[in-house]
């Protein structure tokens, strides 16, 4: 479920929609979290569909460390890559922001952890990363994981209106890494290795 302070928009013939924000939404917090409406399909699954049904996977969404194609319900999917992301996914099922982001300002994931199956060029946002790749995570997860750690400590200070979406397990490991007392997960949990059809420890 995306962050209710958010609206579907047009934003450009390049893009085409996008999720911006209808309220400022401080570092820290909670922009996405996987809810019980979100659909998951195994590789199975998408053999089994017609071209018309894959299409709309490949299009909509994204992977997680089992393989399975994870389709949100709701304007989550129209979320759009930048390599300068606003938001990042964290290895608890939720996303956070990792900078303020103004009220008009997309959110903006970036799709190197999200373990695409093909490559493709984004837009040119003058960066160094012009293509992501499948296998980014491996190659970007500690870049990552300092920009998590710069403000998880965050997250239990703000309010979260998808707290209620997290477990009650969730929520008291994301306390205890808050205050220092556990170390964060990888965002490197999240990979998923096409190569081996396995999950990389």
């Amino acid at each position: 479920m995306i962050h209710p302070n958010t609206e579907l928009k047009f934003i450009n013939k390049e893009v085409g929609y996008g999720v911006v924000a209808t309220e400022f939404i401080p570092a820290g917090t909670i922009t996405w979290a996987l809810d019980k409406l979100d659909r998951e399909f195994t590789p199975l699954d998408f053999q089994s569909m017609e071209p018309i049904y894959q299409d709309i996977l490949d299009t909509y969404t994204f992977r997680n460390n089992n393989g399975n194609f994870v389709l949100c319900w709701d304007n989550g999917r129209f979320v759009n890559h930048s390599f300068n992301s606003n938001c990042l996914t964290t290895a608890y099922d939720f996303e956070i922001a990792i900078r303020d982001i103004q009220p008009g300002e997309q959110l903006t994931d970036d799709y190197g952890y999200l373990n695409i199956t093909q490559p493709f060029r984004g837009i040119n946002e003058g960066t160094r990363r012009k293509v992501v790749y499948p296998d980014d995570l491996l190659k970007y997860y500690k870049v990552w994981d300092k920009k998590l750690r710069n403000v998880f400590s965050k997250i239990t200070t703000l309010e979260q209106p998808l707290k209620s979406l997290l477990s009650e397990s969730v929520w008291n490991e994301v306390t205890e890494v808050g205050a220092g007392q556990k170390q964060m997960e990888s965002i490197l949990k999240n990979y998923y290795s096409t190569e081996k059809g396995q999950i990389v420890e």
